[in-house]
């Protein structure tokens, strides 16, 4: 079975972790602090926070920005529930917009409208579905004053219209990256906050590790700033954290991860423009992302095509069973966050409120996609696809 993702692992990789298994450190140290200089370097950043997962990430950078419960976040319906969940971390209300239907990003429109209707919204969260880096000179334009972060656990690698990198913090406050096993580049688990505010990474650096200041300059209690003598073994809790540190070992496959990164996007762009070509003209079938600009940008974590399955005459359960038969696995990317019951009983959204996400949601299947699919596997996919179509 071909799954729709997959790590990409190699020899370097494990020898990488090796070295740090036979090494002093295990858990935070040295190799963290040598991975988060080279993502900052490669996103053009000028601090990487590394943590335990994305999901840990979206959630510090919503406390580092001193969300709370009388604050309200916008964010994107079609995405991983992580996107929207961070913001009821910190007690904060969530509402969605509409997405453009190409893009798959908070449409122009939705973003107006929001901010019209919730002029007291505090967040936006930009979601950089399947890889491809929303246009986000507008949206920060719109936001004003408001914080931006970019959920941009599909987008390491990716590029803005401008050219400028994903996460170089030209357009927002903060980014998040997710170093997941079907991520382009992974940690195991993992995942990263960059942003080019020194006071965002101070407090994100405090809250991913249970909020305990180490630096005695910062030093606040009546002990800490007793200067009488020295005191190394002082440090002081300054905010509720959490235990959202990235190992040593998860920072060492990062490394070698990031050190082949490139190679990752060259692969993936060839599957991509070979789907393009194989399924373009298929009927009742429409490639999403697929203009040379998008696909030249993008960080391609997911392949998404639309199928109309009732003119195939068919349901996506069938159609994936179908796939699945031939060797072929799919996956559907994502439910939208309001029709959770979570998110249902709280707010009660009407799905006709949101008829892009909905058409989006209807007929959205992600295929194999991944930089160790050989050609022949590849071919295995475009066969099966087209079989499935054509009968």
């Amino acid at each position: 079975m071909i799954g729709y993702g997959r790590q990409s692992i190699d020899q370097a990789d494990i020898d990488a972790v090796v070295s740090v298994l036979r090494s002093d450190y295990l858990t935070q140290g040295p190799t963290v602090d040598r991975f988060e200089a080279a993502l900052a370097e490669r996103v053009g950043a000028q601090h990487a926070i590394a943590v335990s997962s994305g999901t840990a990430g979206l959630h510090l950078a919503c406390l580092a920005a001193e969300f709370g419960p009388d604050d309200i976040g916008l964010t994107s319906p079609v995405t991983f529930a992580a996107s929207a969940n961070c913001l009821r971390y910190v007690g904060a209300e969530v509402r969605f917009g509409d997405i453009d239907s190409d893009t798959l990003a908070l449409s122009d429109a939705a973003i107006e409208h929001s901010l019209s209707s919730v002029p007291q919204a505090k967040a936006l969260i930009s979601v950089h579905l399947a890889g491809l880096a929303a246009e986000l000179g507008n949206l920060r334009r719109r936001a004003g004053n408001r914080v931006v972060i970019e959920d941009a656990a599909h987008a390491i690698g990716g590029s803005y219209v401008c050219g400028r990198p994903v996460g170089c913090g030209k357009y927002s406050d903060m980014a998040v990256f997710s170093f997941h096993p079907v991520k382009t580049i992974t940690t195991g688990e993992g995942g990263a906050v960059v942003t080019n505010d020194v006071e965002l990474a101070r407090r994100l650096r405090l809250l991913r590790s249970h909020g305990i200041e180490r630096d005695q300059t910062r030093f606040i209690s009546d002990e800490g700033c007793d200067t009488s003598e020295p005191k190394p073994w002082l440090q002081e809790q300054h905010m509720l954290g959490f235990n959202y540190r990235m190992t040593d070992i998860q920072a060492a496959l990062g490394l070698s991860q990031l050190a082949k990164l490139d190679g990752f996007l060259t692969r993936r762009r060839e599957i991509a423009k070979h789907y393009d070509a194989s399924f373009a003209g298929l009927p009742h079938v429409r490639i999403l992302q697929s203009a040379p600009e998008q696909r030249a940008r993008s960080g391609h974590h997911l392949y998404v095509v639309l199928f109309d399955f009732e003119a195939l005459c068919t349901t996506r359960a069938r159609f994936m069973a179908k796939l699945r038969e031939m060797g072929v696995g799919s996956q559907v990317h994502y439910l939208p966050v309001y029709r959770h019951p979570y998110y249902a009983r709280r707010y009660g959204f009407k799905p006709a409120a949101f008829p892009n996400a909905e058409a989006y949601y209807n007929s959205c299947l992600s295929l194999p996609f991944y930089p160790g699919l050989t050609d022949e596997q590849v071919e295995q996919v475009i066969a099966a696809v087209r079989r499935a179509v054509l009968g």
